[in-house]
């Protein structure tokens, strides 16, 4: 069995959903180095998150981010936490709905995703800023 963690730093991104897949392979070549296993990502911030979808039509992305802004609006009367700005609270129940972590099967060293799928970076604040990710591989 191998382990394998690294931390890397994703540059700032605009609020949205960005796909990151190319970006965590790049900066993580011991994926290369497991024939059967598994990779986790997990972002450490509260106010963005990660989780799988379509990788091909950009317009899915753009439906995500509108959809979670009715479905999670800002500016509700009851929120209390406000003091971060209006973006904030918001984006910690973005966070909490879709996750801070992904696992992804690894096969023969590479990503065993779907034809369609990719990692995407979910950015729930309009400045977000830079974004640490953990990325842990283990297999044979």
């Amino acid at each position: 069995m191998n382990i394998f963690q690294k931390e890397i730093r994703l540059e700032p991104r605009k609020r949205g959903f960005h796909i990151v897949t190319q970006e965590i392979i790049k900066n993580f070549p011991e994926i290369k180095k497991i024939n059967v296993g598994q990779l986790q990502v997990f972002i450490k911030h509260t106010s963005a998150s990660l989780t799988i979808n379509e990788n091909a039509d950009p317009s899915v992305r753009v439906d995500f981010e509108s959809h979670f802004n009715v479905m999670i609006p800002e500016q509700a009367p009851y929120y209390i936490h406000t003091f971060e700005g209006p973006d904030d609270m918001p984006a910690h129940i973005k966070s909490s709905v879709l996750g801070s972590s992904v696992n992804i099967p690894i096969t023969n060293g590479k990503l065993n995703l779907g034809i369609w799928q990719g990692i995407y970076l979910c950015e729930h604040r309009d400045y977000g800023g830079a974004r640490s990710l953990v990325l842990t591989a283990f297999g044979a």
